[in-house]
């Protein structure tokens, strides 16, 4: 009983923590969500709406958009990160020259915070003063300009995230395989199996509680990603970078309207939610079906 007691003592500041930052702020954000709350509107006190936000943002086709987006934008953004690094964690397992100089480079971008990385890449990109301009003109004869060509800025914010993120998946995998078992690569070998089957019968299954993990944390960043886009487009142009986060900011500051803006946060929420649990059904699956 004592130590059941100092147990509860020892994690009481964490539990209280979590409740102050995590909980009381999801508790408030659904209440308001069923409020129409708006300091720029006739009446700017809170009137009870019901489910009317809800309704709102099922037929808001801006929402709608954004929503389209942030999935492209993180479909392709995992896929990438997760295959160049796992290519560069398989590279970092052998003994190839420079490889502590290459780890040690390749881990820079982690140390920049997202804002300072969105303002890097738009410097970077500047017509007339980036580099990137610049030789895409002198190289492929081609116009790059953010501001005027919605590819071309979906294009370079999902390699700015790229670029960002992917020593994260790198370093996590090269973890994962550092830890691999000899014996049943060995033996697997023995028997005759080539690299295909050892990637998908011996290192892929060792490897799943490190890909979780490591695909949770960065299909949550992604959903959320709201620094690094806004100060390189600016959701621009036009609309064709405004992801969800960026579209909560402006529905929540420039326009005030509170209660809206915690319904798109609460869906937002479950949608994460929901994604994450088919990713991981998906993934249990596929081993069930190997077994």
């Amino acid at each position: 009983m004592r130590n059941s007691t100092t147990g509860w003592l020892l994690i009481a500041p964490t539990l209280f923590i979590l409740f102050i930052t995590g909980l009381l702020p999801f508790l408030y954000v659904l209440v308001v969500s069923f409020f129409d709350w708006n300091t720029f509107a006739q009446n700017p006190e809170p009137q009870f709406a019901g489910v009317e936000n809800f309704r709102r943002l099922v037929f808001d086709p801006g929402y709608l958009k954004s929503v389209w987006l942030t999935l492209k934008f993180t479909f392709f953004v995992l896929v990438s990160e997760l295959l160049i690094g796992f290519a560069l964690a398989k590279l970092l397992m052998r003994n190839v020259p420079l490889k502590g100089l290459f780890r040690t480079i390749h881990t820079l971008p982690l140390m920049i915070a997202p804002i300072a990385v969105g303002a890097t890449w738009r410097l970077l990109t500047v017509p007339g003063l980036g580099p990137i301009p610049y030789y895409m003109q002198k190289w492929f004869d081609t116009s790059y300009v953010l501001s005027r060509f919605p590819d071309q800025a979906f294009a370079t914010v999902v390699i700015m995230d790229i670029w960002h993120w992917t020593p994260l998946i790198t370093l996590t995998l090269l973890a994962g395989l550092s830890n691999l078992p000899e014996e049943p690569l060995e033996q697997a070998r023995i028997d005759g199996a080539g690299e295909w089957r050892l990637f998908w019968d011996i290192t892929l299954p060792f490897l799943k509680p490190v890909l979780l993990t490591t695909i949770f944390i960065r299909l949550m960043d992604a959903l959320r990603t709201v620094e690094e886009v806004w100060m390189l487009t600016g959701g621009g142009p036009g609309a064709e970078t405004r992801f969800v986060g960026l579209y909560i900011w402006r529905v929540v500051f420039p326009k005030t309207d509170y209660g809206y803006g915690s319904a798109i946060s609460l869906v937002t929420l479950y949608l994460t939610i929901v994604m994450c649990w088919l990713l991981y059904v998906a993934m249990t699956g596929m081993k069930e079906n190997r077994e």
